[in-house]
């Protein structure tokens, strides 16, 4: 492949993925959010509460919490729980829901 196309390939690929990483990046609460039927859903704020999870929740965290948005019963469920697991979640899902509020609102 000459040079040229070579570098146009390249700049090509990096453009695309520069496209498609927002959508390719999102967090589970940033889709679970962006998935969900509720009114004044945009994706500036899917985004903007996937950035609170990303401050405040882990990977398992966030997995957990967008189960919450197809199964709202589920949040309850584990508040409810009485287990050390999910009362270690339940504070930072909290945490989460208060950093999102000052971020987002």
């Amino acid at each position: 492949m000459p040079r040229f196309q070579h570098a146009a390939a390249v700049a090509a690929a990096i453009l695309l993925a520069g496209l498609l990483a927002p959508a390719a990046h999102a967090n589970p609460i940033e889709r679970a959010c962006l998935q969900s039927d509720r009114p004044g859903v945009t994706r500036e704020i899917c985004r903007c509460i996937g950035d609170a999870a990303n401050m405040t929740l882990t990977g398992s965290d966030m997995r957990e919490g967008a189960r919450f948005f197809r199964d709202p019963g589920r949040a309850e469920q584990v508040q409810l729980s009485d287990t050390r697991r999910n009362d270690d979640f339940w504070r930072r899902w909290q945490r989460f829901g208060e950093t999102a509020e000052a971020l987002c609102s």
